[in-house]
């Protein structure tokens, strides 16, 4: 049973807001993916992954913080003061599930832990544990009143984003308005303390717009998109950080504005700068307000921070973060590899960001970004069986990195929890009568064109075939154009920039299109393929894009990668592993270029594509500190996959020859 949403009953209109992005996605709950690839993913996140982060939080204390808030239960707030966030984190990844595959012990298990939440807010709508349970005693980062460091640690605005985040999924999939009813109390608060003449200061990490555009999307309240961008213009100008207030809050200094976006108000930033999650976070929450507002300002800012981040500051398995201090993006060019950051929810934020791009622009570069993302920086970050995870994503390992089974910061085990299940809805996307399809990803879609419903059906074993087939169900012919994204990699394209470039000079036929069996001519535009006709039910579309292994080099300016190369195939980065190189993944070239033989193995790692290759390794004898050389087979895995089978080395960009094993 699905449980379906009726706006009416909850007193409002028959109709989301849409807000004003020229491109729509299709909505999560009109999509259901069922291909081999996501689709397990999906159900182990839902059995598996869901379960154990509430079971954690169970465990750390997360939930009694809400039972202490509501005078429950006694003691001290326990864990982190954001913490209340991952929480609603889970509710929201819940949901998504929820519509997905409906579960009543799912559906009453959130109806309680709402119930709970809901009476630990106070009167006026303030819902932050962290102060509630205690307030003469709050730890430290909160500060001695509301909101006095919300610029610097206490993330109380970060927390009420992600509340309206979770409220609005769980709305938008049940039609209960419980948590959106405390949502917007606490949302009406921000509305009363916040705004010109009253409280100015930017947050310290963003989310919160984000939450008031979907707050606003259900109620069209105004004002909360007016908040939203009132704290967004507060960036560069708060007046809470000043060189004379600088505080510390224990032993952790004071970040800098930087850190935070907060170094120079928006419109005249032009680099992806400081904490990379925060970021991401808070580009796209202007993305959100720029689309609702027609703010051109905002919109020319965030073009060149992307330029900026794809240009420059992009890792090839699509993580971005190259620091540890701060979590934060490097110089220019500065991607090192086993020092890289690339935390998982980074790789979430970057997915949000650019699906937002795309709604804006609707360039299928953004979903060329989007797709490599999320193929091997965001999936490296949870284990095949939902329970370990990473926080950094690496792309050297010397040192045997195994994921964890949870964190004291657990923000990227719930981001997992909360994105897979809303992966439906980035698959396609609308504008009036053009339909898109983004991702290759078996599924079904309903959409309406016009007044009459459209139905779509994808079938595809991708990443591991090109073969893609669609097949139309329609209630009558109807025109209407149909735009296929043709990936950068089918067009001899690592990014839409010469951050990385293809090194093997391979020449690449176009993709043939085929309707109802018989090739069509197209034209493209924003790197879709269109196909403009009447349509009739049953009308199928097929094609087939160039899987070829490819070698790839990054821009001579990245220092951590001269001398190096990668392998990449369709949207998939590769890597060694020791445990398939003679145990060291790290003292091994590729000698034979030119003959690299692809194998899909069904039993290794859950099903993975593999490569093998001629090569060499060498040993070094640490007595004599004589070396060896040795002929051997290579074996590379997709990068998601590593670290699954015990403690081993791992890299992804592999020497040309020997002289660069010392990177």
């Amino acid at each position: 049973m699905v449980v379906l949403f009726l706006i009416a009953k909850n007193g409002y209109s028959q109709e989301l807001v849409r807000g004003d992005y020229p491109f729509q996605p299709v909505p999560f709950n009109q999509v259901k993916i069922e291909d081999q690839f996501w689709a397990p993913r999906i159900e182990t996140n839902r059995e598996v992954t869901i379960p154990y982060a509430f079971r954690k939080c169970e465990e750390n204390g997360q939930f009694d913080n809400f039972a202490k808030a509501a005078g429950l239960k006694k003691g001290k707030h326990n864990g982190n003061v954001w913490d209340d966030s991952e929480v609603y984190k889970i509710i929201e990844g819940a949901s998504y599930s929820l519509q997905q595959v409906y579960d009543s012990s799912l559906d009453v298990g959130l109806d309680s832990i709402i119930n709970i939440i809901s009476k630990a807010q106070e009167p006026d709508g303030y819902l932050y544990t962290a102060r509630t349970i205690d307030p003469a005693h709050a730890p430290e980062l909160a500060g001695p009143e509301r909101w006095v460091q919300e610029s610097v640690f206490s993330h109380e605005l970060y927390d009420a984003g992600h509340l309206f985040e979770a409220a609005a999924a769980h709305f938008q999939a049940t039609g209960k308005r419980n948590l959106l009813n405390v949502a917007i109390r606490y949302a009406d608060l921000l509305i009363q303390d916040f705004g010109p003449g009253k409280r100015e200061v930017a947050p310290g990490c963003a989310v919160v717009e984000m939450g008031l555009v979907k707050l606003y999307k259900i109620t069209n309240k105004r004002e909360y998109i007016d908040l939203a961008k009132f704290l967004i213009d507060c960036r560069g100008k708060s007046k809470e950080i000043t060189a004379n207030n600088l505080q510390t809050s224990g032993s952790q200094k004071h970040p800098s504005k930087e850190y935070a976006q907060n170094h120079k108000p928006l419109i005249d930033q032009d680099e992806a700068a400081g904490h990379a999650v925060r970021a991401g976070y808070f580009y796209s929450g202007v993305a959100d307000v720029a689309a609702l507002t027609g703010n051109a300002a905002y919109l020319s800012a965030i073009d060149k921070i992307w330029d900026n981040m794809v240009s420059k500051k992009l890792y090839l398995t699509g993580g971005i973060g190259a620091k540890h201090e701060g979590e934060a993006f490097g110089d220019d060019y500065e991607l090192p590899n086993e020092s890289a950051y690339n935390e998982t929810c980074a790789a979430v934020a970057n997915c949000l960001w650019n699906q937002r791009m795309f709604l804006l622009h609707g360039e299928s570069k953004y979903i060329d970004v989007l797709e490599r993302t999320l193929y091997n920086g965001f999936l490296s970050g949870v284990s095949l069986e939902g329970n370990k995870f990473f926080y950094p994503n690496p792309l050297t390992c010397k040192n045997n990195c195994q994921r964890s089974p949870w964190f004291g910061c657990f923000c990227c085990p719930c981001n997992v929890v909360r994105f897979l299940p809303s992966l439906s809805g980035y698959i396609y996307a609308q504008k009036g009568n053009n339909l898109y399809l983004n991702l290759f990803i078996g599924s079904t879609a309903s959409m309406k064109v016009g007044n009459w419903e459209v139905k779509l059906k994808q079938e595809t074993n991708y990443p591991w075939d090109g073969q893609v087939k669609l097949t139309l169900q329609l209630q009558k012919e109807q025109a209407f154009k149909l735009m296929i994204r043709i990936p950068g990699f089918a067009q001899n394209q690592v990014l839409p920039t010469d951050l990385y470039t293809f090194a093997d000079n391979k020449t690449l036929n176009p993709v043939i299109l085929n309707v109802n069996g018989k090739k069509v001519t197209y034209k493209t535009q924003n790197g879709y393929a269109v196909i403009e006709r009447s349509w009739n039910n049953n009308d199928t579309v097929s094609f087939d894009l160039p899987m070829e292994v490819r070698r790839i080099a990054a821009n001579p300016k990245v220092e951590a990668d001269r001398g190096m190369e990668a392998y990449q195939r369709g949207p998939v980065v590769y890597c060694l592993e020791g445990v398939d190189n003679n145990g060291n993944a790290l003292n091994a070239v590729v000698t034979d270029k030119n003959n690299i033989k692809y194998s899909f193995m069904p039993d290794l790692l859950k099903g993975i594509g593999t490569l093998t290759f001629k090569g060499q390794q060498v040993w070094k004898d640490e007595k004599t500190k004589e070396e060896t050389i040795k002929d051997t087979k290579l074996m590379a895995i997709p990068y998601y996959a590593w670290a699954h089978r015990g403690e081993s080395t791992m890299r992804v960009w592999i020497p040309e020859d020997k002289t660069g094993l010392k990177k």
